[in-house]
């Protein structure tokens, strides 16, 4: 029986982040999801989402108002078909950005549609994979004092995980002294066992973050995150080239062509794109396999319960990562959403995405 979609809604739905945190470039104020539920001429419902911390309403409104009107009718499952009518029609208004927030949130409802009618969840429509992923905590924002981040760290420990990130560029970059002493001692408060991430979020220049990724090299890094401004490829390479710690990058990249421009330029060893801005589930599989075919990491960027099914079905993807800022938001969108344990994350064996909104919450903090 062929299906069509019937009735697209679109919620809004945001909440202050406490305590005013920040990192070495913006101080983060506000945060929320887009919601886009696609319905079925059989009353089959899709859910996708993404995320903002500004601009949710201008991602709202190009979705009901340019989006919606091409969806009605269409056959859920032609999810490649759809992809490309929306990139032709949309592309002389951004290959980046809120557009590509709004293709996201779209694609992403499509398949958890796609995976509700044929009754599978959507890490089986992907070939299938592992049944738990291993998640690490992130946060340890720069405007912590240093206790304030030790305890943080200290916690995510408690709470199970393996591995932590924390934010680095200290004083907005201008003080490695301090970056390289924070470092140290969530080394030892957390102790040799524990895998460390550091997020520089864009704001050395290459020869800066390369001085500061040799002064920390003896507590053994993970990887090093967004060292230079995300659009700078040449000084990402030039970090990979200046030293040993790996290089993670791309939750600032949309599509597979931005990824694509990371690899042919070897700026990148972990490869962070986010299926919530880049293009969906759609665009990330073309992504999983770019990655796989230069043999560097696949490690998308925050929102666990959509990367989930895409992680476990990728094999040259190490983890998912828990942004703990957007805890609160999530236990309220969603009645069911996986939470951690032990530091892994179960797929659902559900339908789809395996998720459930609440209503109740959304319809009473819908920004409508």
């Amino acid at each position: 029986m062929q299906h069509k979609i019937r009735k697209i809604d679109v919620h809004l739905v945001s909440e202050p982040v406490a305590d005013g945190i920040a990192d070495s470039t913006r101080k983060v104020e506000t945060i929320g999801f887009l919601v886009v539920r696609l319905t079925t001429d059989q009353g089959i419902e899709g859910i996708g989402i993404t995320y903002h911390e500004v601009g949710g309403e201008a991602t709202r409104e190009l979705i009901l108002r340019n989006m919606a009107p091409r969806l009605i009718g269409r056959d859920p499952l032609d999810t490649e078909v759809i992809w490309n009518d929306f990139f032709q029609y949309l592309r002389g208004i951004g290959r980046k950005g809120l557009m590509f927030c709004a293709l996201s949130a779209v694609d992403i409802a499509l398949w958890d549609l796609k995976g509700k009618i044929l009754g599978l969840p959507v890490c089986k429509l992907l070939g299938g994979g592992r049944a738990k992923v291993p998640v690490y905590a992130s946060g340890g924002w720069t405007s912590y004092a240093d206790d304030q981040l030790v305890d943080e760290m200290k916690g995510m420990v408690a709470r199970g995980f393996r591995a932590v990130k924390f934010k680095i560029g200290f004083d907005g970059g201008r003080n490695l002294r301090r970056d390289a002493e924070r470092v140290r001692k969530v080394r030892e408060a957390v102790g040799p066992d524990i895998d460390i991430l550091l997020d520089a979020n864009n704001c050395f220049d290459a020869a800066t973050a390369i001085q500061l990724a040799n002064r920390i090299r003896e507590y053994d890094i993970l990887l090093f995150e967004e060292p230079v401004f995300a659009d700078d490829l040449r000084g990402l390479a030039r970090f990979r080239r200046g030293t040993d710690i790996p290089l993670a990058t791309g939750e600032h990249e949309y599509t597979k062509f931005g990824v694509r421009d990371l690899l042919v330029n070897e700026a990148a060893d972990y490869v962070q794109a986010d299926g919530t801005r880049a293009g969906g589930y759609t665009e990330m599989v073309k992504i999983a396999a770019l990655t796989q075919a230069w043999n560097v990491k696949f490690a998308p960027h925050a929102m666990e319960n959509i990367h989930l099914h895409l992680v476990a079905a990728s094999p040259n993807a190490p983890f998912l990562e828990r942004l703990l800022m957007f805890e609160t938001i999530t236990g309220h969108v969603f009645r069911n959403a996986p939470v951690p344990e032990d530091g892994f994350m179960t797929v659902p064996d559900l339908p789809g995405l395996g998720l459930e909104l609440d209503m109740d919450f959304i319809k009473e903090r819908d920004e409508a």
